[in-house]
């Protein structure tokens, strides 16, 4: 079988703990090139998972005409996504893109519409929509298991280091960015509908990582019909990692429910009886990069594509907007035609190998 061969673009520690690993697992997938900054840590990298081509950044152009990758991983901070994955689209060259997307729509759309000019695959690397824990929640919601879903809820927060580039305004870093996409996400497909008005609220505290961004922010998202979405997230508390959808006869909840290192448990109530059911404990990044490499070998349009990156990043200008000005915001997104499904599940074992410089 031929593989989908990947060049990781951004060497940090997302690709170091969590993608570079998870590759080999997919079966379909190989990674033949690293695009970092750091030579000393690629040269490391590379001997440890056999990695013939090393490129700095600025060999990135290069590199995509060097034909020694069919698809770029990009795993750098926020504020360059757009200008490396349309690159990579203008030399023939597939992207799978870290979340958020970009840092605007208009970048969002000019990724979209290199992709389309350029005939590749653009996937906004939403990890949770190949993990069967997700998909049984939004099958449970839409064959009726709690009723009509009225409200979504979640938190997810844990402890950033303060060295790391999420604190960082100019890459558009903060909680809400990096961590409450999640829960934006999840409120979008559980409602099954896109939010058209968002409210929001931050707090920084007095710790002295949060001079730049926000130490958490709470959101309150309208859906048409008026159900109601909300999420808390922040970069100083004990981890928490939780959502549960309330519907007219029954609630499901999920606890875990966003975090790549556990596996997912769904506990569904309805009729006052409860029913808990644990899910497969997958590669989460190794089920998104099989996923992709079978839709660049079939030629088949991911379903987590650029436009499904777009929506998120209109509902997060939305919130930021709000929290900064205490007033209501709208958005406007059009509906998904499609949502994450069953045939997107990849049960892809996990490793205990990796390299975390």
């Amino acid at each position: 079988m031929n593989k989908t061969r990947y060049a990781v673009v951004g060497a940090g520690w997302i690709s170091q703990e969590a993608f570079m690993p998870a590759v080999a697992q997919a079966g379909n997938s190989e990674i033949t090139a690293i695009v970092t900054g750091n030579r000393a840590a690629a040269e490391k990298l590379a001997a440890f998972y056999g990695i013939e081509h090393i490129f700095g950044y600025d060999e990135y152009d290069k590199a995509l005409r060097s034909g020694v990758f069919d698809a770029v991983y990009i795993g750098l901070p926020n504020s360059l996504h757009a200008d490396y994955a349309i690159r990579a689209a203008n030399a023939g060259i597939h992207a799978l893109v870290e979340k958020p997307l970009a840092t605007t729509v208009a970048d969002c759309e000019a990724m979209i519409a290199a992709a389309q000019d350029n005939g590749t695959l653009l996937m906004t690397a939403y990890r949770l929509h190949c993990e069967p824990g997700t998909i049984e929640v939004i099958r449970l919601i839409r064959e009726g298991a709690i009723g009509t879903p009225r409200y979504f809820q979640a938190a997810f927060s844990a402890q950033a280091g303060s060295d790391n580039h999420r604190l960082k305004a100019g890459h558009w870093g903060g909680p809400l960015q990096d961590i409450g996409v999640y829960c934006l996400n999840a409120a979008r497909h559980c409602l099954g509908a896109e939010p058209v008005e968002a409210m929001a609220m931050t707090g920084h505290g007095d710790d002295p990582r949060f001079v730049e961004v926000e130490e958490t922010i709470s959101a309150m998202l309208r859906f048409p019909g008026d159900a109601i979405g909300s999420f808390t997230v922040g970069f100083n508390t004990d981890v928490i990692d939780t959502y549960r959808v309330v519907g007219t006869t029954g609630i499901i909840e999920m606890n875990p429910g966003f975090r790549f290192e556990t596996a997912t448990r769904l506990r569904l109530t309805r009729n006052e009886e409860t029913t808990v059911k644990d899910f497969p404990d997958i590669d989460h990044f190794g089920a998104q990069t099989a996923y992709f490499s079978d839709c660049i070998r079939d030629g088949v349009r991911p379903e987590p594509d650029g436009e499904e990156g777009l929506a998120d990043v209109r509902a997060l200008l939305a919130i930021e907007a709000a929290a900064k000005t205490g007033r209501a915001q709208p958005i406007a997104s059009p509906p998904r035609e499609h949502h994450p499904s069953a045939d997107m599940v990849r049960l892809i074992d996990r490793t205990d190998r990796r390299l975390v410089l």
